[in-house]
């Protein structure tokens, strides 16, 4: 079997997992030859405008391309036909650019692009479409926005009002709330304990509500606290001579059993020399994978005080809907051992297999445990509806009938988890004080609200990413040597969150890891131990070192945009 033959093989056997693992492991991605990455034809490229082609012209950044179409010298004849055309163009690259998105290309596939990105896009497209009477709604849309960026977010938003169109935001930066013509804060805590309009006006106002946690952070009657004792490192990593994408021949150290903050404006390669550069070079020295790394000399140092990796982003934490906090953090596994153990369970033999709503035994085979049934619609989204069999309860009779303390499986896991932590509290026990050891961190890092066996499905991104932290603080002291990176943990947190946050990020240093963190928020940014700070800008305006140290010394640097929003945290 010749190489060909042996790839072939793998991939028709790729349903079964080992089979998978081998085919990422040994397969990579590398640029067209024909085409050489710009995935248009050379007959393509014949036709030129302005002596270029459509290829010169995708793999301009946003506001060179701009000015491209702006300085296009076209005859009298071809003006007449192109100059509709010319003027939609111009319309929505300068959208793109009030956005601030000028550093993009426009070949950038739109996979490669942040959440944040792709809602801005999603904002130029309606200020390209000269809507009236419209109502817009956006959810975070500062998300992965330096305080830079924000302003010209905010400009855009009034631009949208004033055409005559309502702008309705779900966000949580205190810009964009002290420019809002009116402010609804809902609480005053989450979960089961909100859901209350703790107030409703203009910003003046709510700073004098005592109700408000979101008044309390504004007024600095309650802040995030700037650790006394910042620490030092006898152990670092030395990357030599990046240069993938805009970054400009780094030479960049990091410190290790730290709390190290990536900063700079959108677009400025944060993003690139983290998961491009640092995350790959790692997995590959660590054995764990041979993904394609960015370009650069060497990385050096301390490495042997790095025995794994973890990338934690805002990827749900299970492509299954069954999957929830509770069986994340491996409490579920407890809480069903629990229940077998049960008088009832061991009279009639369950097992804690019988429990589990993955395989058939106890669960409700009509939704096969998923507690919902699913309509499949031909031109319209599926509609899920509750199982008429387990009336979402996701067992049969014969699992619900077997109780703990007077509480079945599902009364359990409809349980909020603050309320489970208080109820197996409780009845202390060996099984008990387990399931209380996995949950606890679910509450430290802020999501005591979520039900113990809420659906994956139905969390935000930032739930997602707080959920993997809590499952690596249930590990405690076996999780050392270990190299966190977190990509924007902030988003769609409250100035509440974001302590709670900070309290467990810190917990992990703590127990011998290291922490790197790619971040905008000031409260985060203060916080850390070292601060590597990129710009000026974005695209080919940055890509440029412009800080490296602990924050106290940022702010005194002129060259920072970082620096200059930072001075007022200190």
């Amino acid at each position: 079997m010749g190489l060909n033959d042996f790839f072939k093989f793998l991939e028709s056997q790729s349903y079964k997992i080992q089979y998978r693992v081998l085919l990422s492991r040994y397969r990579g991605k590398t640029t067209c030859t024909d085409c050489q990455g710009t995935r248009i034809r050379k007959d393509a490229n014949y036709v030129k405008i302005g002596n270029s082609t459509i290829t010169d012209v995708v793999l301009l950044p946003i506001h060179k391309c701009l000015n491209f179409f702006k300085n296009l010298q076209l005859s009298e004849h071809d003006l007449k036909i192109a100059s509709r055309i010319l003027l939609e163009i111009t319309n929505r690259l300068t959208f793109l650019c009030e956005v601030g998105l000028e550093y993009l290309t426009l070949n950038r596939t739109s996979n490669t692009l942040s959440g944040g990105e792709s809602q801005r896009i999603n904002l130029a497209t309606s200020l390209g479409s000269s809507l009236v009477g419209s109502m817009y709604i956006l959810d975070e849309p500062s998300i992965g926005l330096h305080p830079k960026d924000t302003e010209r977010l905010i400009s855009v938003l009034k631009h949208l009002r004033d055409e005559g169109n309502t702008v309705i935001v779900v966000e949580h930066d205190e810009e964009i709330m002290k420019e809002a013509d009116e402010i609804i804060d809902i609480g005053p805590m989450a979960g089961n304990y909100g859901g209350e309009i703790v107030f409703q006006g203009i910003h003046k106002d709510l700073i004098n509500q005592s109700k408000s946690l979101t008044a309390n952070y504004l007024t600095q009657e309650r802040i995030i606290p700037i650790p006394k004792n910042k620490r030092t490192s006898q152990h670092w990593i030395h990357l030599k001579n990046v240069r993938q994408n805009n970054l400009k021949s780094l030479n960049i150290s990091l410190p290790l059993y730290n709390f190290t903050c990536i900063t700079g404006v959108s677009g400025s390669g944060k993003s690139t020399l983290v998961k491009q550069v640092l995350h790959p070079f790692l997995k590959k020295h660590l054995g764990i994978s041979n993904d394609q790394q960015g370009t650069f000399d060497t990385i050096t140092g301390n490495l042997e005080c790095i025995k794994s990796v973890e990338f934690i982003d805002q990827n749900p934490i299970g492509k299954s809907s069954r999957s929830n906090p509770a069986t994340y953090v491996g409490a579920f596994d407890d809480i069903r051992d629990l229940f077998s153990r049960q008088p009832e369970s061991k009279l009639k033999g369950h097992k804690p297999g019988f429990f589990s709503f993955n395989v058939e035994g106890g669960r409700c085979e009509m939704c096969e445990g998923e507690g919902t049934t699913t309509v499949s619609m031909q031109f319209m989204a599926d509609i899920h509806l509750l199982c008429e069999e387990c009336e979402g309860k996701r067992y049969k009779a014969s699992a619900l009938s077997v109780k703990y303390h007077q509480k079945n499986i599902s009364d359990l896991l409809e349980m909020d988890i603050s309320e489970a932590l208080e109820f197996f509290k409780t009845y202390p026990g060996r099984l008990e004080d387990k399931i209380v050891t996995k949950i606890q961190p679910l509450e430290d890092v802020g999501l005591g609200y979520l039900k113990l066996g809420q659906s994956s499905s139905t969390m935000s991104g930032g739930e997602a990413q707080r959920i993997k932290l809590a499952s690596f603080l249930a590990k405690g002291t076996n999780a050392k040597d270990t190299l966190f990176i977190f990509d924007e943990p902030t988003t769609g947190l409250h100035f509440y969150d974001i302590e709670k946050l900070l309290i467990a990020i810190q917990r992990l240093i703590d127990a011998k890891n290291s922490v790197i963190v790619i971040e905008h928020h000031s409260d985060v940014i203060k916080c850390a131990d070292w601060i590597v700070d990129l710009g000026p800008f974005g695209g080919d305006k940055g890509g440029d070192l412009i800080f490296s140290g602990p924050p106290e010394q940022l702010i005194l640097e002129e060259k920072s945009l970082t620096g200059f929003y930072l001075k007022d945290k200190f």
